[in-house]
């Protein structure tokens, strides 16, 4: 009795750590999110510049993450945590100094870096030990995605006064979120089973489709935060509706996280279908419904519900799918999948916006965002019909 005790007492207090860590760490994130490429145009660098900027930081972030599957196997997953804090507070204090190019150029490539080992490491800590991913995963989703609505709010609020000081208040944030991970259990890197499948770990049944979903959610985040206000803006949408309508997106994508968090196997497998489509549908109805504030509001709401399951479906269905020990090269896959997509798609649309209307490239998006339901709709008809083959994990 008293060891089950003790188990517990050790689950609460790391589960509390964890998210606290990725509370703090979250706020700082969403501070930097928008002091910085702020505090760039005020620093005189043209919009093509900060875009480059971010596509460093986005690109940073993709080849990080790529090398986590093979590292998490090597050190332990709340090192990855403990050093995102620390590589986020070096980041912000770099820009809060200095917007000198090779330094800011640092500063986001730092923050990318930053970005790939919090996200993957806490995620991973949190599908540990017995209780089902899709549960660890939401409570990461969901109190992630209330520190990257708070962030925002704090940096327009001190912003107004100094973009430094926001990015000063960032650099402390990130700096505490040291603290709680340092209470984290000291779980051992991963053991991956001597006799696992051969091949990489991204094309195995049910992590293709937890893959294939980051795509689809990543590449909805790259769109909200690029060429859906420019196509509101181009409308005649004000800046505050702007603000209003993405933050409503965003509030959905944090319900749609919230709900999944519920399911089971087949809903799970569902879900990434109704997603995907829900999420390709809202975003490419942004386009032709964008004179119109109240459809553009269905419509994000419809995308965030969908892009927010996803986000949480897509690495726990790739978790469940393998070995236990595997399940840091799974998410660490699934994530590599989304931050490709948070990178191309703005790049894409970019391109097409350079021959056609926004309203297309919106359109294309959404048809891409889409499209992974296809391989989903394979998954869910497996766990409607499991086969008698065994399970890997």
């Amino acid at each position: 009795m008293t060891a089950a005790k003790d188990t517990r007492r050790s689950s609460l207090r790391d589960t509390a750590a964890t998210t606290t860590a990725a509370l703090v760490f979250s706020v700082a994130l969403g501070i930097a999110s928008v002091a910085l490429p702020l505090l760039a145009l005020e620093a005189g660098y043209s919009g093509v510049q900060v875009g480059l900027l971010v596509a460093l930081s986005a690109l940073a972030q993709m080849l990080a993450r790529i090398g986590m599957g093979a590292w998490m196997n090597r050190f332990p997953d709340w090192t990855f945590i403990l050093a995102a804090a620390v590589l986020l507070a070096v980041s912000n204090a770099a820009a809060a100094l200095t917007t000198a190019l090779v330094p800011f150029a640092v500063a986001h490539l730092l923050q990318g870096v930053a970005r790939a080992f919090f996200w993957t490491g806490s995620q991973t800590h949190m599908v540990r030990g017995d209780r089902p991913a899709v549960s660890g995963l939401a409570v990461i989703n969901l109190v992630s995605a209330a520190g990257l609505l708070i962030g925002p709010v704090v940096a327009g609020y001190v912003g107004e006064r100094s973009l430094s000081a926001a990015l000063a208040v960032a650099t402390a944030l990130a700096a505490a979120a040291c603290v709680p991970t340092l209470l984290l259990d000291r779980l051992p890197p991963f053991t991956p089973p001597a006799d696992r499948p051969p091949g990489r770990i991204w094309r195995r049944p049910g992590v293709d489709a937890g893959c294939w979903a980051a795509v689809s959610s990543g590449a909805w985040r790259g769109l909200l935060g690029s060429y859906v206000p420019v196509a509101l803006e181009a409308a005649g949408q004000t800046t505050a509706a702007i603000g209003l309508l993405v933050s409503l997106a965003n509030g959905a994508q944090l319900a749609g996280s919230g709900v999944v968090g519920r399911l089971r196997a087949r809903g799970l497998a569902l879900s990434l279908v109704v997603g995907a489509l829900a999420a390709g549908a809202g975003t490419a109805a942004v386009g032709p419904f964008a004179t119109s504030a109240a459809l553009v509001a269905l419509a994000l709401v419809v995308s965030g519900l969908g892009a927010g399951a996803l986000q949480t479906a897509g690495p726990a269905v790739a978790a469940e799918a393998v070995h236990r020990e595997e399940r840091g090269e799974a998410i660490a896959a699934s994530g590599t999948f989304r931050a490709a997509a948070l990178l191309v798609a703005p790049l894409g649309a970019a391109g097409i916006v350079t021959f056609a209307p926004v309203a297309v490239a919106l359109a294309l998006g959404g048809a891409l965002i889409a499209a992974p339901a296809v391989l989903s709709a394979r998954l869910s008809r497996r766990a409607r019909h499991p086969s008698t083959e065994g399970t890997t994990t």
